[in-house]
Order: structure tokens, then C-alpha cells, then sequence
């Protein structure tokens, strides 16, 4: 199974984890990424990443030993099963067992691992190979592994986040295809939905914030949005973007039964990772979920046959339909490794050898991230995997931009949409306008 990645955290995770990199930023200052070790020689160099499952470290163990076959004199030392926690302390006190390539799955700290200089700027090492990550990486992959200018992360596969539905409630509601628009996509929630009591026999789709992957920034990315302005604040009050977002989530709250009895619905409902999430049981028709959903649901042999496609744009932007919201796991160099040049030959294998990177995605089912191993025939994947392969490519799927405090914005504009959709807060307008205040202010405070 797929490891949770950035966009699978909870809120309070993700300011846990940016209070954690604060520390960082005071030990760690800016360092230049020029490196003089001699990648020829005969070398070891330190690999701590955060995958645990077996299939998972098996498969990085497969991409070591492709990599040392193809440069034999660099050696590869692996810690896996590393949070960001540990990782952060190894990169501040740094030393020969401190690594010296990381890989992390909170995309949302990319911003103070470059602002803080933990990580190395790989832009001139990308240069000095002759890779462009203009035209290396998918467009949103490409903008969340830099901060600033400095691109101190390359994209180490991704996740892409679309639409999973249950074909045979489709077919009983009449329904004949998978909605385009959030408009169809309402009346289709709502035409599947089976209410029993002051419950529901099946639901169409959870539109709850605290739901499974219901998160604001997913709903938000098939609005296009842009979180912050050419000055660094915060744009949630001013782009229409975000207005559309929390009104259709909160029309959604509405029309299907109202807060109280969606949350009273959703305690008695499986967790996010079991046997008995909600759709692969049949409780929930419709599921805003990542490309791991598939496998994880086919392996519970469920009683109806899933469907896949992108998640519903808004009717104004329907040319648009295909586009998704994108994460994934991020790979660098330890400003404190003494043998960066090697470090980069290993980073650059992994995250930009077509073979490389195919092969890994492959074995854990997570997506390609460089444009060439997205159409490569070597890829192997259920069909229904491809809706998943359009998204990441697709140039109008979006992410979450970094920021020197990491993913704090976030979780503010998450706990807004607690209290919006809850009705403790009731006027849209002002909410967001005090959100932006509040992002505004932790930004400042962070610098």
C-alpha cells in the first residue's frame, strides 16, 4: 500500500511538521550548492527515506541496485522508515551517518526546506547535466518541488487525485456516464443517495471536510486557484476561485442532508486505510480519492465494479474537464553532505531515468513523475490507472504552492472550512477575508 503523501495529512500534521522545520530554519543556514567530491571515485553515500511497507522498500531496494549496477563505484547506504522529524534532526546535526540524499512525502515543506537551506539548490546541477525540469517533470510537479527560484527537491513519483464511482449504483439511479461539471455532479450525488431514517442507506457522495480526502485544497484545484499574489499574500479572499470552491462544498453539505446528519453518518462509517472504507463497502457511491484508492479497493474484492475519471470542473471551465490535483514524494540533497556531486548522480537516476522511474512505479503504484515515463509502453497498470497518468500530465491539474512556513496556510484554510460548512461561521465573505489576514500575519511571523 502506498504511503500517505503530503496531501493525505491531516491539518494539524501538517503544522506540526512545519513547527518541527522551524527549528531547521534557526540551525541550518543558507548553503551554496556548489559541491567538489569527485562522483568517479569510490564512494558511499547515505539514502533515508520514509517508506516502510514491505512491497515499498523492496521496490527502493530494486531502484538502489538498478542504480549501483549503473554507477558501481557509488554505494548506497539505506535507513528507510524515516519521518520528517528524524530526518530533520540528521540534516541539522549532519556527520557521516547523516544523510546524504532524502526523500519526504510532505510536499507542503518544500518551502523551509529550501527558505532554510537544509536542502541544496539542484538547479545548477540540473544545468550542468543538460535537464531541463521545465520539460523533465509534469507542470504541477515541477512548480511544488521548488520555492523562490530555488528548486531544492525533484519530484520522486506523485499521487493525482480524481473521481471513483460505483458503476452498478450508477446504473440503478439511471445514471449513464460520470459528470464533467459540479453541477451534474450535485444531481448525481443526489440521485444517489438513499436516505433510511435520520441516516442513509447509501450515500452519494461525503462532501465533509473531515471526510476521505475531502480536503479544501482538492476541492479547490479544479477551480484553478492562486493562493497567493505576485507579493507573497495571501489571495483567498480576493480569487473568485475560492468563493466557488466552499459554496459548492457547502451546497453539497446542504442538499445532502445537512451537517449534522452527514457527521452522524460518517461516525459509524470504516476509516480511510481498512477493509470497510465507505466505498469499497457501497455506504458512499462516489469517492474524491488518489490513484492508491484502485488497488486498495479491488483488493477487498468489492461487490460492484468501480469506475475512474477526473474529477467534475466547474461549468464555466468544461474544456478544462480532465485536470486534477497533484502531490508526491520529493527528493534532495543534505546542504551538510560532503559528497553532493555523488548524491546528485544518485538523485538524478532516480528521479529522472526513464527506466528508473517506471520501474518503481510499477512496483508501488504510485504515479509516474517525469513526462517520458508517464507515456512510456513499459508501464504496467488495471486500465482504469490511466485516468490517473492523464491527470499528472494534464497542464491544468494544480497543487499547493510552497510557502516559508510550510503547509500552515493550508491548515488555516482548512480549519475555515470546519466552521464554514459546520454553520459556525456564516458569512463566506469575511471568513475568508480574516483567513487571509491570519495567513498573511503566520507568513510574516515565519520570515
Amino acid at each position: 500500500m502506498p504511503i500517505p503523501s503530503a496531501a493525505r495529512k491531516t491539518a494539524f500534521a501538517l503544522t506540526a511538521a512545519a513547527s518541527s522545520l522551524a527549528l531547521l530554519t534557526a540551525c541550518t543556514g543558507q548553503s551554496s550548492s556548489g559541491a567538489d567530491d569527485d562522483a568517479s571515485a569510490n564512494t558511499t553515500i547515505n539514502f533515508w527515506h520514509a517508506w516502510s511497507a514491505p512491497n515499498e522498500v523492496k521496490a527502493v531496494n530494486a531502484l538502489i541496485t538498478g542504480f549501483e549496477k549503473a554507477h558501481p563505484n557509488i554505494h548506497v547506504n539505506v535507513v528507510s522508515n524515516m519521518t520528517d522529524d528524524k530526518i530533520n534532526q540528521a540534516l541539522r546535526s549532519g556527520g557521516d551517518k547523516a544523510p546524504d540524499v532524502i526523500s519526504s512525502f510532505t510536499t507542503n515543506n518544500v518551502g523551509k526546506f529550501c527558505s532554510s537551506g537544509a536542502l541544496v539548490d539542484l538547479n545548477p546541477f540540473f544545468k550542468k547535466s543538460g535537464i531541463d525540469p521545465e520539460t523533465t517533470f509534469p507542470k504541477a510537479m515541477n512548480e511544488y518541488t521548488q520555492y523562490d527560484g530555488n528548486r531544492c527537491t525533484a519530484p520522486l513519483l506523485g499521487d493525482a487525485y480524481g473521481l471513483y464511482y460505483n458503476k452498478t449504483a450508477f446504473k440503478v439511479a439511471g445514471i449513464t456516464s460520470p459528470p464533467k461539471t459540479w453541477t451534474e455532479f450535485k444531481a448525481d450525488a443526489k440521485k444517489l443517495t438513499i436516505s433510511q431514517g435520520d441516516s442513509y442507506k447509501q450515500l452519494g457522495f461525503m462532501p465533509d471536510y473531515h471526510g476521505w480526502e475531502t480536503t479544501t485544497e482538492h476541492y479547490a484545484a479544479q477551480f484553478s486557484p492562486t493562493y497567493f499574489t505576485s507579493d507573497g499574500k495571501s489571495n483567498v479572499a480576493k480569487d473568485p476561485a475560492f468563493t466557488a470552491a466552499f459554496t459548492l462544498q457547502k451546497d453539497l453539505v446542504d442538499e445532502l442532508g445537512g451537517f449534522q446528519k452527514l457527521e452522524k453518518y460518517r461516525a459509524t462509517l470504516g476509516d480511510e486505510w481498512g477493509d470497510k472504507h465507505p466505498f469499497q463497502t457501497g455506504q458512499v457511491a462516489m469517492q474524491l480519492d488518489g490513484e492508491w484508492r484502485l488497488g486498495m479497493a479491488l483488493a477487498t474484492k468489492p461487490k460492484f465494479d468501480i469506475g475512474v475519471a477526473p474529477l467534475p470542473v466547474p461549468d464555466d471551465q468544461v474544456a478544462q474537464y480532465g485536470k486534477g490535483y497533484i502531490t508526491g514524494t520529493i527528493a534532495g540533497i543534505a546542504a551538510t553532505s560532503k559528497k553532493q556531486n555523488a548524491a546528485w548522480e544518485f538523485v538524478k537516476y532516480i528521479t529522472t531515468d526513464t527506466d528508473a522511474v517506471v520501474n518503481f512505479s510499477n512496483a508501488i503504484h504510485n504515479v509516474p513523475s517525469t513526462l517520458a515515463a508517464l507515456k512510456s509502453p513499459k508501464l504496467t497498470y488495471d486500465p482504469r490507472f490511466k485516468t490517473f497518468l492523464d491527470i499528472a500530465a494534464n497542464p491544468n491539474s494544480t497543487t499547493s504552492p510552497a510557502s516559508i512556513n510550510g503547509g500552515v496556510y493550508l491548515a488555516t484554510i482548512q480549519n475555515f472550512g470546519y466552521d464554514y460548512e459546520s454553520g459556525k461561521v456564516k458569512d463566506l465573505t469575511s471568513g475568508l477575508a480574516a483567513t487571509a489576514k491570519q495567513i498573511d500575519t503566520d507568513i510574516a511571523q515565519a520570515k
